[in-house]
C-alpha cells in the first residue's frame, strides 16, 4: 500500500497519538473485510460516550458494503462524497433522539450523538481502521428509507473501513488526500480564557 506522506498533526501543545494521528481519509480498501472486532470496538467506545443526564441520545445505523442499506445511504451521499464513500467496509449513520417517546425534547441530543461519533473516530483508529464523517447526505431521504420516526434525526454518516492504497487514484482525489492538514490558532478559537 502506498500512502502518500504522514498525516500525523503538527500540534501547537501535546496531545494523545490517537488524536495526533487520526485523520479523515477518502481511500478505502475494497479489497479488505471489514475488521468485526475492531468495529465493535468502535461502537462500544461510541456507546461509552458522555451524555446529559446519561440519557445516551444516539442510535446507530451499521450498514455494510455489498449490503442493500449501504447501497441506500450511498445513494443519499451528496456530491463528491459518492464518488469515494461507496468503496468503506461500512457506511455508521449516527442518530440523535430529539425528543424521548413521551415527546420530552432532549435539547443536548445532537451534541451528545456528536460525542459518540468522535469516540467510535478515535476508537475506530486507535483499532486501525480509517474513518471519514460526513455532513453531505439527504438527512430526509436516510429517514424515510429507515423509517425513522420524528424523533430520531440523522445527524452524520461515517464511511469506516481499512486504509486503502493511493496507487492509482484520480489527480482530484490525490489533492484532498494530500492536503495540508490545518487549525485555526488556539488563540483564535479561544474566546474568553480568564
Amino acid at each position: 500500500m502506498t500512502l502518500l506522506q504522514d498525516r500525523t498533526a503538527d500540534t501547537d501543545h501535546p496531545v494523545l497519538d490517537v488524536i495526533a494521528e487520526r485523520w479523515s481519509t477518502r481511500v478505502f480498501d475494497t479489497d479488505t473485510a471489514l475488521d468485526d472486532a475492531a468495529l465493535a470496538a468502535a461502537l462500544e467506545a461510541a456507546r461509552w460516550a458522555p451524555s446529559a443526564n446519561n440519557s445516551q441520545p444516539w442510535r446507530f445505523i451499521v450498514a455494510r458494503r455489498g449490503s442493500a442499506p449501504h447501497a441506500t445511504l450511498v445513494d443519499a451521499l451528496g456530491g463528491f462524497n459518492k464518488a469515494w464513500a461507496r468503496d468503506a467496509g461500512a457506511l455508521v449513520v449516527f442518530v440523535a433522539e430529539t425528543a424521548r417517546e413521551d415527546g420530552t425534547p432532549q435539547r443536548w441530543a445532537e451534541y451528545d450523538t456528536g460525542q459518540a461519533s468522535a469516540y467510535f473516530s478515535l476508537q475506530a483508529h486507535a483499532s486501525g481502521l480509517a474513518t471519514h464523517q460526513m455532513g453531505g447526505f439527504d438527512h430526509d431521504a436516510v429517514a424515510r428509507a429507515f423509517e425513522l420516526p420524528e424523533n430520531l434525526e440523522p445527524v452524520t454518516i461515517i464511511a469506516v473501513g481499512t486504509l486503502g492504497s493511493h496507487d492509482g487514484i484520480s489527480n482530484e482525489l490525490r489533492q484532498r488526500e494530500n492536503a495540508p492538514r490545518t487549525r485555526r490558532a488556539l488563540e483564535a478559537s479561544v474566546i474568553v480564557d480568564a
